[in-house]
């Protein structure tokens, strides 16, 4: 047997020679041959190591001696294993006992000691795996090279053995406890060339300070709109979100008689255009080459409105009017064009349209891009034509779209009145057409004529023609606005107011001289007297003698000429409701000069409108009844409710007898007899007188004359005045005007049935 080791008094070393006195009794048992015994060596902290070969029946074969013990450098701290072993060991869990199972207890093998996987085999393999893997056949023993002694095996500690890793650990001696004095760390040191980091904690303070900050301050001004500055805020919200668009209400018609249109709106359009898409110049030329004749403007009218303008606020315009009110046929032709050019707004509208063009153009009037009436009844009845825009108000979204559960509010619009006139659109077209030709016949310059109802005043047709004014659009309504000198029409004036007063009676014969002087001037008459120089009021109307007017005149005296001119509307608006209505001129007895005596009675030095000379003429036909015109028969309302006209209260100008011998005397004027036998309707009895005299203008005469002719048809039973006025270079009522009342008479007559004259016309007695 090998020399048992002497005893180490090292507990190490105590603790591995028994762990190998262990092993060599034979509790773990091997497969044979050489290996080291691990019992407790490891738990104390160290390794024993035995030299020699144990045998089959777990005898030592050969023991290793205590020269083979290669000591370990003793650390200056200690391990944890002493650790441990001088801190109490804390109390184990216990487990519930488990019942036992006998199919684990018949498969799990008896472990003694240490496990099968901690029991180590001297091949290097555990027993587990010896088990598990089939014996090798042995291997024919060679012989073996004997070791060395172990003395020569010692090595130092310092200088492990070469070729083996494995050395053989001894536990430390014990040590006392000793205070350390540990060091503070050191700062690393800085390598250069790399960026020290900064304090992450710094930057958090900061950030988070900033943080906080920031959010009071948006906090705090939140908590001030909220409070003070809401309801400001909110406003000026909804009024950006809010839109207020204009309601057009429909303009009131305008109609004749018979219910026929005369003027109305209808849909049209309104073209604009937006600058801000038009980027050059040659873009404009473009645009306005395109549109312009559409518009019937011009390309360089169109090109100037196109110039892209800012408006005070420093934003560009957007939106500018090209024109309004055209006709929906050129909205819809300047529609097409907007898939080129995107710039052109088209934009829904009324439109004043007038079925009959110029017919009836200088009553009816026009209307401007506005709406608003200009001229003619259009502006003398605007007001009620008008009517009453409404309001649309709603809230709009971003995208241009009316908010459905937004704000919405509408004022509907109420549309205007309808105006009936007393014109008759078919008398007012042939009235029209006779006065045109018969301008063109005589080379006037202008003309008017009238046609009157004696027994209601209403004004059938009034026409106003003017071959040197504006062919599209009269302006001007003659027969209310040119003042003229009446001439010889206002004869009858003379004779009617001397009838009334008494100073002539109707039989009455005038023996006129060949000429009388008033004011130094002297006033002579076309016809000579050479059959007789003794005048019936019969002869002195029907070859119109200045002489006899001016005698008459002189018998009633100028305070009662002036006032039968006043008591039949010279000097006074007619009020039919025509803008530009002349007042017409009448001069009181203490203006008038010396002519003034021998101009004033035969219509010289007065100035009238043909409208007045017509009412005038009415009246007599009336029975010296005053006849007030009257123009607009009646209003009809939206909800259509007619509305009546008022009229004025007749008034008695001169008696019935005085009117009546007038008419009579005035029927031999048609005639051979008298001055306009071109004047004549077949079949009925005419009474009428042919003027004439000078058109005023500002304060001087035009020039050429005013040839006029007023009748009454028919004589013996009057029911229409109709009067007509040439302004003409030169020439005489009868042959001038006779024509075209002729012609109108008769279409007035047969439009309305009027019967022809049942009676024989009157005796013609010219002298006395």
């Amino acid at each position: 047997m090998a020399a048992k080791p002497p005893r180490d008094d090292r507990p190490s070393a105590g603790r591995a020679n028994a762990a190998g006195k262990k092993a060599a009794n034979g509790r773990g048992k091997t497969a044979g041959g050489r290996g080291n015994v691990a019992a407790g060596g490891n738990a104390a902290g160290g390794r024993a190591v035995a030299g020699g070969r144990t045998g089959r029946n777990g005898k030592a074969g050969r023991s290793g001696s205590a020269e083979n013990v290669v000591p370990f450098r003793p650390r200056e701290s200690r391990t944890r294993d002493q650790r441990r072993s001088s801190e109490p060991d804390p109390p184990r869990r216990q487990s519930p006992p488990r019942e036992p199972n006998p199919s684990r207890e018949r498969e799990r093998p008896r472990r003694s000691g240490l496990a099968e996987s901690q029991q180590y085999h001297p091949r290097g393999r555990t027993v587990r795996e010896s088990a598990e893997q089939p014996a090798r056949p042995p291997k024919p023993r060679t012989a073996r090279t004997p070791r060395p002694p172990a003395s020569a095996r010692v090595r130092h500690a310092d200088r492990p053995e070469r070729g083996r890793s494995r050395r053989v650990r001894t536990d430390p001696p014990p040590r006392r406890r000793q205070t350390v004095h540990v060091p503070p760390p050191r700062p690393p040191r800085r390598k250069r060339g790399i960026a020290r980091l900064g304090n992450p904690s710094a930057r958090l303070r900061v950030s988070l300070a900033v943080l906080l900050a920031l959010f009071t301050v948006v906090g705090g001004r939140l908590v001030q709109i909220q409070t003070t500055e809401g309801s400001q805020y909110a406003t000026m919200a909804a009024t950006d979100r809010r839109v207020s668009e204009e309601l057009y209400a429909p303009r009131g018609a305008i109609l004749d008689r018979d219910g026929n249109v005369l003027a109305h709106d209808v849909q049209g359009a309104t073209i604009a255009a937006d600058p801000g898409y038009i980027k050059n110049d040659a873009e404009a030329s473009e645009v306005a080459t395109a549109v312009a004749p559409l518009l019937g403007m011009t390309t360089a009218a169109v090109k100037q409105k196109l110039v892209r303008k800012t408006r005070e606020d420093g934003t560009l315009n957007r939106y500018v009017v090209l024109k309004k009110k055209v006709p929906l046929a050129v909205g819809d032709a300047v529609d097409r064009l907007r898939e080129t050019i995107p710039s052109l707004i088209v934009q829904e509208d009324q439109v004043r349209e007038v079925p009959g063009g110029n017919l009836a153009a200088n009553v009816v009037g026009y209307t401007g891009t506005d709406g608003t009436g200009l001229a003619g009844l259009e502006a003398g009845y605007n007001s009620v034509l008008q009517g009453v825009n409404g309001k649309r108000v709603y809230d709009k979204g971003t995208g241009g779209q009316e908010i459905p559960d937004g704000y919405h509010r509408t004022e509907p619009a109420k549309a205007g009145s309808d105006l009936v006139l007393t014109l008759d659109r078919d008398l007012q077209y042939q009235t029209n057409k006779l006065l045109v030709e018969r301008l063109a016949a005589t080379k006037a310059w202008n003309g008017s004529a009238v046609v009157m109802d004696v027994r209601s005043g209403e004004i059938l047709a009034m026409v106003s023609a003017d071959r040197t004014g504006p062919k599209k659009r009269p302006t001007l309504d003659l027969a209310t606005a040119a003042v003229v000198e009446p001439g010889s029409v206002h004869k009858a004036l003379t004779v009617a107011g001397a009838l009334d007063a008494g100073v002539i009676k109707p039989n009455t014969v005038l023996d006129l001289p060949d000429h009388i002087d008033k004011g130094g001037e002297q006033y002579t008459d076309t016809h000579e007297h050479t059959v007789s120089s003794r005048y019936t009021l019969m002869g002195i109307l029907a070859q119109s003698s200045n002489i006899g007017t001016i005698m008459i005149a002189d018998k009633l005296g100028a305070a009662r000429l002036y006032s039968y001119q006043r008591a039949f509307g010279l000097g006074t608006k007619t009020g039919i409701g025509v803008p530009g209505e002349s007042r017409g001129i009448v001069q009181p007895p203490e203006n008038w000069s010396g002519p003034s005596a021998g101009s004033i009675p035969i219509g010289l030095g007065v100035a009238a409108t043909p409208l007045q000379m017509t009412a005038l003429y009415a009246t007599l036909a009336n029975g010296g009844m005053k006849v007030q015109p009257q123009l607009v028969k009646s209003v009809v309302g939206p909800d259509n409710t007619v509305r009546a006209t008022e009229r004025a209260k007749p008034e008695r100008v001169v008696s019935e007898e005085a009117a009546a011998t007038v008419v009579r005397d005035m029927t031999a004027i048609a005639t051979s007899e008298g001055t306009a036998p071109l004047a004549a309707v077949p079949g009925y009895l005419v009474a009428g007188k042919t003027g004439t005299g000078k058109r005023a203008e500002g304060n001087k005469y035009m020039e050429g004359d005013v040839s006029s002719f007023i009748g009454i048809v028919p004589a013996d039973n009057p029911r229409y005045v109709i009067s007509i006025f040439i302004h003409t270079p030169e020439g005489l009522g009868g042959p001038v005007a006779g024509p075209v009342f002729s012609d109108l008479a008769g279409f007035t007559l047969r439009r309305y049935g009027v019967s022809p004259s049942g009676r024989a016309a009157p005796p013609i007695t010219l002298y006395g």
